[in-house]
């Protein structure tokens, strides 16, 4: 069970007395590592700030930047002021950055210098725009001596407040407005702790950027939480991420199945790393046959976890080692009630397919301006719909069968996108593969694909279908296989299905129109 509800300003100052002067945040590159208390007086500091700039408690702060030690202090000092920190989606491209600045009603936008060019356009034609704070301007108000912590905002957060506000990547449509409160994104945090057993003496290291839930909520807030320290790299990258995790001794790190399949696709060395307790895998079903290769190569335990936005992040995970992990599956719950529900969103028995659903300490509140969504998605009884679809076996293991959106019906008959990925991820050439439905007049939809192959490789279209008749029939392969460079990617690095299928969509309507 999760403790007494905090705020993200109590969690702080606590840890600032429990651990003091033991590494919070640590920066590679320069070596720089923000302690426990530095990092109650630095977020202090910031909190004063952008109190002095104007910003009332449950204001709306967004924040533009690449990972860095300064950018997490930014957060946690967004958090410890009674601010809502608004997360601006750095690879969403203008119109929808411009959306959700338009949409959150920022009053203030932080941004380093590659972030504020890019929003220069977007800001120079919002009819509102938020006042711009440089990154490095909160840099130096940390070693501003004349800005006293003590003109912080006096209103002191309470646990039920607004914490965070992160706009969910939609396929279609505007994208939603996530509201999280200060209580929400800890239980997240606690989630993350409790199944990953995370004690002071863990170090983890975040690759996935902090727009994103999994870095805000997973690495950032389970740290917290935990007491542990925490890499932050500016990036994720292949030709270093080995290099770190030796380097500092790292004993956890949080990627997507994108990056898995990058790693083991890689001459990287993984060794040397005996103090790496395990990895963590989210965003997105993670296939077995990945999953298996990655183990034996580098020996390290993967640990296939689920989460959304909506919910924190972590919502379910398979144990650690010598517990039992079942490959294939997100694991069970932490933290939080999952069942598995009907069309009236009444609990199946176990084995039976129906939606993901799930209640806890760690569900949103609701979706800004948006009551109708919010209705939609959370029940009277307070069950948040995933719009996910699986089963839970006797154990209680929840496994993944697809989305309720994607699910490609062809000739009545449902298929899941999934089948056809792991189908294909059984070649060691492929990178990325996603199946998506396509309009058909005699089946209603059938079936397609697409893959992203290792650079060198000679593999053809045809042998993939091949693997594809005879894993799953020729009923369930795909048509068509499309061989790509890459294929499109939210910001967690969920590949796109749909966004995927109305590209190559458009491909072939340009090509028949020329």
């Amino acid at each position: 069970m999760n403790p007494a509800p905090l705020s993200v300003r109590d969690c702080i100052e606590r840890n600032a007395v429990d651990y003091g002067d033991a590494p919070y945040l640590i920066d590679p590159e320069s070596g720089e590592a923000v302690s426990f208390a530095q990092c109650q007086q630095r977020a202090q500091h910031i909190a004063a700030y952008l109190d002095s700039g104007g910003a009332k408690a449950g204001d709306p702060v967004a924040y533009a930047f690449a990972n860095s030690v300064e950018g997490a202090l930014t957060i946690l000092g967004i958090l410890y002021g009674g601010f809502l920190a608004t997360a601006i989606n750095l690879v969403a491209g203008e119109s929808i950055m411009g959306y959700v600045l338009e949409h959150s009603e920022s009053r203030l936008i932080i941004a380093d210098a590659e972030a504020e060019a890019m929003l220069a356009p977007i800001l120079a034609s919002a009819k509102n725009p938020p006042s711009l704070i440089k990154q490095a301007e909160i840099t130096r108000a940390n070693s501003n001596t004349s800005v006293s912590a003590s003109t912080a905002t006096t209103t002191k957060p309470r646990p039920e407040m607004d914490g965070l506000l992160m706009y969910t990547s939609g396929t279609t449509g505007k994208p939603k407005g996530a509201v999280l409160t200060q209580a929400n994104i800890l239980a997240g945090g606690h989630n993350t702790a409790t199944a990953h057993q995370l004690t002071p003496k863990d170090r983890g290291l975040c690759v996935l950027p902090f727009y994103h839930i999994n870095a805000f909520c997973v690495s950032l807030m389970g740290s917290l939480v935990s007491g542990s320290s925490l890499v932050v790299p500016p990036k994720f990258s292949v030709s270093n991420f080995w290099q770190i995790i030796r380097a500092q001794s790292c004993s956890w790190f949080s990627v997507v199945p994108t990056q898995i399949s990058y790693l083991l696709h890689d001459e990287a060395d993984g060794r040397g790393c005996a103090h790496l307790r395990f990895g963590r895998s989210s965003s997105a079903p993670l296939s077995p046959d990945i999953h298996t290769a990655f183990e034996k190569r580098f020996g390290v335990p993967l640990i296939e976890t689920m989460g959304l936005t909506e919910t924190a992040a972590q919502i379910l995970a398979n144990p650690l080692p010598p517990q039992l992990s079942k490959i294939g599956s997100p694991g069970i719950g932490f933290g939080n009630e999952v069942i598995i529900g009907d069309k009236s969103q009444k609990e199946q028995p176990r084995g039976c397919e129906g939606e993901i659903l799930v209640r806890g300490n760690n569900v949103l509140r609701h979706y800004l301006k948006n009551p109708e969504a919010t209705r939609d998605t959370i029940t009277k009884d307070g069950w948040l719909r995933t719009g996910d679809l699986g089963r839970m076996d006797a154990d209680g293991y929840v496994f993944v069968t697809g989305r309720l959106k994607e699910l490609i019906i062809k000739g009545g008959e449902n298929i899941a996108p999934r089948e056809v990925d792991e189908a294909l991820y059984t070649h060691p050439d492929v990178v990325e593969a996603a199946a998506f439905a396509v309009n058909c007049t005699n089946y209603g939809q059938r079936v397609e694909a697409a893959v992203r192959l290792t650079q060198d490789s000679k593999l053809n279209m045809d042998a993939l279908l091949t693997i594809c008749h005879k894993e799953l029939g020729n009923f369930k392969s795909p048509d068509k296989i499309h061989q790509l460079p890459e294929l499109p990617k939210g910001p967690s690095g969920k590949i796109q299905r749909m966004k995927l299928a109305e590209m190559l969509a458009e491909k072939t309507q340009n090509r028949k129109e020329s």
